[in-house]
C-alpha cells in the first residue's frame, strides 16, 4: 500500500509527532513556537488573518514593500518553483507557509512521487491549510521555523517566503536551513533588504523596529548562504524586499 505524505513526512523527523487536525504536531500545548517578535507576527497568530492572508494581507502588503515593479504573489509562487528547480520526485520544505499558498503549488511540481511538506508554527495558520486542500503530496507540521525538526540533509529544497525578517535568530535559522538541505539541493528566500541610502536607510530601519521585523542589508543574506556552503547566489530586489536562491555545495 502506498505510504501517505504525512507518514513519508513523519519518516523525516527526528522525533515522533501527534496527529492533530490534519497536520502533525512536534510542539503540542504550546501556544506557539516562541513568543510574538512584535506587532506582524501577533497579527499572524490570530484567528482572523488566516481567512484573509492569501487573497487580501499578503498581496496588500506585499505590494506595498515590493513596490509597483515587484512580482505579485502568483509571480512569487512561479519564481521559487523555478529558482527551486522542483522536479517529479523531489522532497521540497516550504518553512512558515502559513495558509500554504506555495505548499500547494509545490506539491504539484513535485508530482505523486515527490513530497511538499508546510512547516509553520501557528495552528489557525494550519488548519485553514489545511481546509484548502491540495494534492494528496502535500503534508503539514506544526513545529518550530527557527529549529527545524528534520534529519540530516533530508530536502531537495527550501523555500521561506516573507518570514526570515520575523525570525527572533535568524542566523540560527540560516544553520538549521543549511542543515536540512541535501548537498546540491536548492534554497531561496524571501525577506527584508534595506536600501544603502541613508535617509531611506533610517526610515525603513524604524519601521522595522515598529513591526518587530529586522531589516537586512543588501547583500547581507546571500553572504549568510554563502558562509554556510551554498554557492550559486542570486539576488533579486524590489523595494525593501529581496529575493536570494542558492545550492547547497
Amino acid at each position: 500500500m502506498p505510504t501517505s505524505a504525512s507518514d513519508r513526512l513523519e519518516a523525516l523527523l527526528e522525533t515522533p509527532a501527534e496527529t492533530d487536525a490534519g497536520y502533525l504536531d512536534l510542539l503540542g500545548a504550546a501556544d506557539q513556537a516562541g513568543p510574538p517578535t512584535g506587532l506582524t507576527q501577533r497579527l499572524m497568530r490570530t484567528t482572523l488573518l488566516p481567512q484573509v492572508y492569501e487573497r487580501y494581507w499578503r498581496p496588500t502588503l506585499g505590494r506595498a514593500l515590493k513596490g509597483p515593479f515587484g512580482p505579485s504573489m502568483a509571480d512569487e509562487v512561479t519564481l521559487a518553483t523555478k529558482l527551486l528547480r522542483l522536479a517529479p520526485g523531489r522532497t521540497v520544505l516550504d518553512v512558515a507557509c502559513g495558509t500554504g499558498r506555495f505548499t500547494r503549488a509545490f506539491g504539484a511540481a513535485v508530482g505523486p512521487d515527490g513530497l511538499a511538506i508546510g512547516l509553520d508554527g501557528a495552528r489557525t495558520m494550519l488548519a485553514k491549510a489545511v481546509a484548502e486542500g491540495g494534492p494528496d503530496t502535500v503534508a503539514y507540521l506544526r513545529a518550530d521555523a527557527v529549529h527545524l525538526p528534520l534529519k540530516l540533509s533530508t530536502v531537495d529544497a527550501l523555500c521561506c517566503f516573507a518570514a526570515l525578517h520575523m525570525f527572533a535568530e535568524p542566523e540560527t535559522a540560516l544553520d538549521s536551513f543549511a542543515r536540512v538541505v541535501k548537498p546540491g539541493g536548492r534554497i531561496v528566500l524571501l525577506t527584508s533588504a534595506r536600501r544603502g541610502w541613508q535617509p531611506a536607510r533610517l526610515i525603513e530601519s524604524a519601521g522595522g523596529v515598529v513591526s518587530g521585523q529586522k531589516m537586512f542589508d543588501r547583500g547581507e543574506v546571500a553572504a549568510g548562504l554563502r558562509a554556510r556552503g551554498f554557492t550559486k547566489i542570486t539576488e533579486r530586489y524590489a523595494g525593501v524586499t529581496q529575493i536570494v536562491a542558492g545550492e547547497r555545495g
